[in-house]
């Protein structure tokens, strides 16, 4: 198969840790060939979405990982799989890829994630669609709203809707200090969305990162435990990752939304689990392939290419 990933700069890459680095070394060992290009390459002219695309070659160097050649113009119908790969912020220019990717479609692309699947699940506000496995939640841009509800619970963790690695997140507790600043500060002074949830105490225990691929969950999760007195679970937040078996519920998750994302052309989604609770539904970029690999022995790039073989006709 020709693939192509729609990614961050390359050279940004941290091998030891890239999920789109384990799958392009998954690919190449099995003989596909691998293409690259940015948000930025992607053009529509004439009707037809192209983009300036490189091939690349892994060279094996954990440092010195790639070479590429010079940048071509290529129709994204070229290829056997675009694979979209671009991580958050989910801003306007994310929104206008996705549409440019959705026209590609048309053309014969076949994209994955599916493109308007990705910019219909807001990876915060997905969460409502399956609000039997939630924390109890409030999405308001109003101070009053958001008030009422500390008040209600006591203890609630406010972020932004559009954040990632656990950029922004705030707990206020009982006490409430600090709530009007936090509040104002997320919210723009009433003019953003922003969501609060009760807060989880099982965040001690690990913010679960579950991966499921095409429907079907991978039997191991990555837990990432906060250190010390962070809150944050997140990697990038300083937590710790350790490869947990799937427990009953966590995979009553799985199976429960699996083979809906699935079906709504979301071959891998990243679902996130604090305790017995979804906190988060991951379609633009989902991480932590090589984490779940490396302490487990569960090959996820190679469940991960199967499932794109698969979807992809090869």
């Amino acid at each position: 198969m020709k693939i192509a990933f729609l990614a961050d700069p390359l050279s940004g890459f941290k091998t030891y840790k890239d999920s789109t680095f384990a799958m392009m070394r998954e690919a190449a060992r099995r003989g596909h060939t691998i293409h690259a290009f940015e948000q930025s390459d992607m053009a529509l002219d004439g009707g037809v979405v192209s983009a300036n695309v490189a091939h690349i070659t892994l060279t094996g160097d954990a440092h010195d990982w790639f070479r590429a050649s010079v940048k071509t113009e290529s129709r994204l119908s070229e290829f056997d799989a675009v694979l979209q790969r671009k991580d958050p912020p989910f801003d306007m220019e994310y929104v206008y890829a996705t549409y440019l990717l959705e026209l590609a479609e048309t053309q014969g692309a076949r994209v994955f994630n599916k493109p308007s699947a990705i910019r219909d699940h807001n990876e915060k506000l997905s969460i409502a669609q399956f609000s039997e496995f939630t924390s109890p939640t409030l999405v308001a841009s109003d101070a009053a709203r958001l008030r009422a509800f500390h008040a209600k619970h006591g203890d609630v963790i406010f972020k932004p809707l559009d954040g990632m690695g656990g950029a922004g997140i705030f707990r206020i507790k009982s006490d409430g200090m600090n709530l009007g600043s936090v509040i104002e500060t997320l919210t723009l002074n009433g003019a953003r969305t922003i969501m609060a949830q009760r807060y989880i105490p099982e965040i001690v225990k690990g913010d679960k990162r579950i991966l499921v691929i095409n429907g079907k969950p991978v039997p191991f999760a990555l837990a990432r435990i906060p250190q010390g007195d962070e809150i944050r679970g997140n990697l990038a937040a300083g937590g710790v990752g350790v490869a947990q078996p799937l427990t009953e519920h966590d995979r009553h998750i799985a199976d429960t939304l699996g083979p809906v994302l699935a079906a709504r052309g979301l071959l891998l989604v990243g679902l996130d689990v604090i305790g017995a609770c979804l906190t988060e539904v991951n379609v633009t970029s989902p991480t932590c392939f090589q984490e779940i690999t490396d302490q487990s022995g569960f090959d996820v790039a190679a469940m991960f290419i199967d499932a794109l073989e698969q979807r992809a006709g090869a």
